[in-house]
């Protein structure tokens, strides 16, 4: 059979029996320590970063591997934007790697097999791997960008190290409490709150939800209408921009319709939001360093969503059903 024609996955069946998507935790949590004799020592060309272009979660490593400058230090290889029966795969379409350039496999999982060959987890990306142990490091998006913030620093350039920002980097100390408070929140309704709506396969789960991503998507749009500065913790760059701006840039485009959370959309109804990730998107300064457009893709991120299975579930919006008479355009009233 061929690989488009595959029915879809179990891996899709994510609800639990009260309709809840239940996200699995990773697997492997280890680090990359510049301690002695540590296991993942800081090298260059060792370790290798395993992405889709389709996944928030494996775009917000790609940004920081391009924020920091890691790119001819740590591979990239993307895999397919389709999640097929088997899990992420290599295919060679739309510029993705037609297959593994390490072992040549085909698919994620085999990856993951080589690692622990009595591996029993989803295989999920980001993943980032070990040549030298030939072994998965971590598979765990939040622990990743964490590591490249400063662990290869001392490979770069000086203006690229975190401990010479005048901020204090992605994770400066003075905001380190705000951050974990925000990415808790953010995480919990809005990151991983479209896929609790999007994968609920009961009504009242996905309005739950559903109502919830647009309560905090309103919490967001207050805190940057009440921001000193471009960012969502003012004037410098910060962890917590990165780790919303993979959901924020795929809204109108996946989740809003794909997904159901169809109340509002960010374009319409959330202007400082908009304008906080189109000036994301568009910076080409050192500041970002062109990573936030440089890592999104949207062809990949339309075809990749298009294939997630659907439910029959009611969607909420918009709302309101139909604008109010008095808001139509031009003439248009007067001809009703």
């Amino acid at each position: 059979m061929a690989q488009n024609d595959s029915p879809k996955p179990d891996i899709f069946n994510l609800a639990n029996r009260q309709g809840k998507f239940d996200r699995v935790d990773s697997k492997f949590r280890s680090w990359i320590s510049t301690e002695a004799e540590a296991k993942f020592p800081p090298e260059e060309n060792r370790y290798v970063l395993y992405i889709s272009l389709v996944c928030p979660w494996a775009q917000r490593a790609n940004i920081v591997r391009t924020l920091k400058g890691l790119e001819d230090i740590i591979q990239l290889v993307v895999l397919d934007y389709e999640l097929f029966p088997e899990g992420w795969s290599f295919t060679g379409r739309l510029g993705t790697d037609a297959k593994d350039p390490i072992y040549g496999f085909t698919r994620l999982s085999q990856l993951y097999l080589k690692a622990d060959p009595e591996y029993k987890g989803r295989y999920t990306v980001p993943t980032l791997w070990d040549t030298k142990h030939s072994t998965i490091v971590s598979n765990e998006s939040a622990e990743i960008i964490r590591m490249l913030y400063s662990s290869f620093d001392q490979f770069l350039p000086a203006d690229l190290r975190e401990a010479n920002k005048a901020n204090g980097g992605l994770f400066p100390t003075h905001l380190r409490t705000e951050i974990e408070e925000m990415n808790d929140w953010i995480y919990h309704t809005i990151n991983n709150g479209v896929y609790k709506a999007g994968f609920a396969t009961k009504q009242e789960v996905y309005e739950e939800n559903c109502l919830a991503v647009f309560a905090s998507l309103d919490r967001v749009e207050e805190l940057l209408a009440d921001s000193e500065g471009n960012y969502l913790l003012g004037k410098e760059l910060t962890e917590a921009d990165v780790r919303l701006f993979p959901t924020i840039v795929r809204f109108d485009t996946a989740y809003h319709n794909l997904f159901k959370c169809n109340l509002k959309m960010v374009r319409h109804d959330y202007p400082h939001v908009n304008e906080w990730m189109k000036r994301l998107y568009y910076d080409k300064s050192e500041v970002t360093r062109g990573a936030f457009r440089s890592t999104t893709n949207f062809d990949q991120i339309k075809k990749g969503y298009a294939l997630t299975p659907r439910n029959n579930l009611v969607p909420l919006g918009p709302a309101p059903d139909i604008l109010p008479l008095d808001e139509c355009p031009g003439d248009a009233a007067k001809e009703v």
